[in-house]
Parts: C-alpha cells; structure tokens; sequence
C-alpha cells in the first residue's frame, strides 16, 4: 500500500506541473485543469494512469468551433484506463445539438448478450467434449451457415430489427431459429429501438441488391478482449431480480461480448474524418485533435452510428443462436431466454442530453447490466439505480491494467482449473490473462458503494472461446 501511495503522489506531482489538478475524496478523483474538470469513481487501491487523465480531460474540453455547443459532464467508472483515442470506461455528456465521433470510435455498439439454456451444468457436463468441438466448428472455424439476403440488410437499416428477422428464408441458420421468440427478445435489448438508421451509411455491398449475402463479418466476435464463454450460475445475490431474469443456481448461460465489426469501422472512421473536416478553415484546430459535430450533422452521425449499432445487434443474435442450437443438438431439452442485451460504446439521448458511453454501460433504474471480470474470473448481473452524478452508468468490466505488449513479454499464464479457454490463437490466451486486469471486486464494490448497481448475480466461467 506504501508504494502505491507513493505512486500516486509522483503522478499528482507530474499532473500538476502539467497544470492538471489531481485531489482523491472518499473513492473519487477529481481532475481539473484551465479547459474542464471530471471525475473517476476509482479506489486508491486501483491504478489511475496518466495517459488516461489526459485522455478524459481533453474529451471533457471539446467544443464546437463557435462554442455555442460542449461537454457538460465527464466521469469515469472504476475499469478506467487509456484507450486509442478515448479512454475506456468513460462517459461524456453533451448538449442535445452536439456529437463527438471519437468518443465512441469505431467499435459502434460493442456490447453484451447474455443467454439462459434452462440446463443445469450437472446435465451439460458428461458432454462437454463434444459440446466443445461443435462450437469451435461454428464460432472459430468458419463453420458457420448464415445466408443472409440483401433485402433483409436493407429492412434492417431501413425499418427495423423486427423486419429484419422477417426479411430472412428458412435457410442455414435460421432454418433453425424460433422466430417468435427472437421478436419477443428485442423488448430485453437494452436502448435498441433507440436507434436511427438507415442503408445509405451501410456498406455499399450489403444493401446493392443481391439475392443473398454471407457477410464475413456476421457471427463472429473478433479480437480483443471480445469472446463467446459458456458460464455457470455460481451465486444468486438478489433473489428476485434473478428470478425475474431466468438466473437458476447451477444452471449454464452463455455471456458473448462484441461489436459491429467492419461496420462499425466503416462508419465511424468515416464520421472522426468527417467531423474534423468540418472544422472552419482559417481557425485554430483544438490541441486535443478532438473534433464534435453539431446541428443537423449531428443528426446525421446518430444515424449513421444507429446503422452499425443495429448491425452489432444481428452479430450478437446470430452468436447467440449459433450457440443455441449446437447446444441444443448436443443435449437437448433447452428452455433458452434472452436475459439482457447491453451496449456500451454508444451515444443515447437520455435527459435532455447526448450521452457518449465508451466502454461504459447503462445503468438506468431497473436496467439489467453485465459486468464480465478478467478472462478466468468472475462475471456479473446487476440492475442498475439510476445514479445521475454518475449519468446513469456503470463499467462494462474489470479494465486493464497492463498493455497487451507488457503482457506478450511476460507470457505468464494463469492454470485454468475448472476453467477452460478454446482458441485458435494462442496469443489471445496469454494477451488476456487475468493478471492483465484489475481484480473485479473491488470494481464491483466501489459501484455498489456509490448506488450505481446493485448485484443480481455471480457468474462462474466454465469454457471460453475467443478468436
């Protein structure tokens, strides 16, 4: 403890010579320099990292170029760390006419899905070998039979999701599928029919009319710290709300956390470019290189974002019913729910404002979230206060505490026990370990302490797959 008191000291220090002010109260930093402010719920006992002070200050400085529009709030959960642009674990809110692209990047509506099957692990378990092969096959090995006409992307950016799963044949995977069910679900997705959308900001290739499409990118889950992961319901910590979402003690559920893929990438490259194109010619661009978008561009960019969080919604479902039926086909005797599906690097309009989520998650009151641990740890289900100091969020996870690149070089690797990882790359195993992120407890702890959440239930992981 001595030594990270000592560290904190020497990063204050360094701050405040670089004019940013740094005092901790009762669990939160409070960051402020002459161009804006902001707070981080973060314990002393966890990191706070200079590139990430950096980070969420100059996304709390940004203004429109006549600064008739800006940031009227910046705070951080406790998983905050740097990220590429934006720090992760951030939120920021701005007036209702202004946007800030860069704030969400590119990975548009990254988010978590998590899945009943009704099963307890005691009956999965006798097949876990061959459960193993069937998923690899489909969710890492190109497996995959997702037949997907143009004129369904189309309705999907168009109309609406509900359209969408009216739009598809009974081909491949959705030969399969229960259509009535995956309507109902769309009312457990969290801010989904939030989003505005439309073709014209899709890829050109998904909507030019052709019979049938087999997107690369639809049913997979990428890099990262992204993955599909069988868990098991270790703890119920709020009997109620467990009931009430289907949460039985000793029962498998499927947690799946990811993106919008090259969608996502081809609107929101699209729209930073464009907003820092916007920017007056002859006017002195922003130290931060932090560009925002206001009036009827705005509208625009929530369009065009709205276009590849609807796209990372039909990733995830399709993940979902993957897994579903190759469960299904395994064991049998499935009685599959949707509990939650969550984004959390997004911009929704909530009271009045734009809130601007990177790698933070709703938390409005009764909202359901997911917080997932380090790889191997721990996840969990929480409902969500309401807390406006903390502009009705909480964490999307754990958050890193060292670099992947640290992590590479030092190729330690945790003992899986129980636990087993599935990859085709076994640098993921070693880039994700659990030393590389914070310890979820004291995560989860300073949420609760400050009425952010309130924990439904624990999640133990049991087979993990990651690209």
């Amino acid at each position: 403890m001595a030594a990270k008191v000592k560290n904190i000291s020497r990063l204050k220090s360094a701050l405040k010579r670089q004019g940013i002010q740094v005092e901790h109260q009762h669990g939160v930093y409070h960051l402020s320099n002459e161009q804006a402010q902001a707070s981080v719920l973060l314990p002393a006992a966890l990191p706070l990292e200079e590139k990430a002070v950096h980070q969420l200050l100059a996304f709390a400085s940004v203004r429109s170029p006549d600064a008739g529009h800006g940031v009227c709030k910046a705070c951080a959960t406790p998983d905050f760390h740097p990220g590429s642009i934006a720090p992760v674990g951030t939120v920021v809110a701005t007036d209702s006419g202004f946007v800030i692209p860069a704030a969400v990047g590119t990975d548009i509506n990254c988010g978590m899905r998590l899945l009943t099957t009704g099963l307890a692990h005691t009956a999965v378990e006798p097949f876990k070998a061959e459960l193993i092969r069937r998923l690899t096959r489909v969710l890492l090995e190109n497996g995959r039979n997702v037949p997907v006409p143009s004129k369904a992307f189309k309705a999907l950016f168009d109309d609406s999701p509900d359209a969408f799963l009216d739009s598809l044949a009974a081909e491949g995977l959705w030969a399969g599928v229960q259509r009535d069910q995956l309507h109902a679900e769309l009312a457990q997705c969290v801010s989904l029919s939030d989003f505005d959308s439309a073709a014209r900001y899709a890829p050109q290739g998904m909507v030019d009319g052709r019979e049938t499409i087999r997107d690369p990118g639809l049913g997979t889950t990428g890099g990262g710290n992204h993955f599909v992961e069988l868990q098991i319901v270790d703890e119920v910590l709020d009997r109620h709300a467990a009931y009430a979402a289907g949460l039985v003690k000793g029962d498998v559920v499927v947690m799946i956390h990811t993106g919008s893929r090259d969608v996502g990438f081809h609107v929101g490259a699209r729209w930073m470019d464009r907003a820092r194109a916007e920017w007056p010619k002859g006017l002195k661009h922003p130290d931060s290189k932090l560009y925002g978008l206001s009036g009827a561009l705005a509208q625009e960019y929530l369009q065009a974002m709205g276009t590849a969080a609807r796209y990372a919604w039909a990733n995830r479902m399709v993940l979902g019913e993957m897994v579903r039926q190759e469960l299904d086909a395994t064991i049998g005797g499935m009685r599959s729910r949707l509990v939650v599906d969550v984004p959390h690097n997004v911009v929704l309009r909530e009271q009045g404002l734009n809130i601007h989520r990177k790698g933070a998650t709703p938390a409005r009151a009764g909202d359901l979230a997911l917080i997932p641990g380090s790889m191997g740890d721990f996840s969990f289900v929480a409902t969500g206060l309401g807390n406006a100091d903390w502009l009705w969020s909480c964490s999307h996870g754990a958050g890193r505490s060292l670099r992947r690149q640290e992590v590479r070089r030092t190729r330690h690797e945790t003992s899986p026990g129980t636990w087993q990882c599935v990859t085709l790359r076994e640098e993921r195993r070693i880039e994700e370990a659990p030393h590389a992120y914070k310890p979820i407890g004291p995560v989860l702890q300073a949420q609760e302490e400050a009425g952010l959440i309130r924990s439904v239930a624990r999640l133990k992981p049991w087979v993990t797959f990651k690209a």
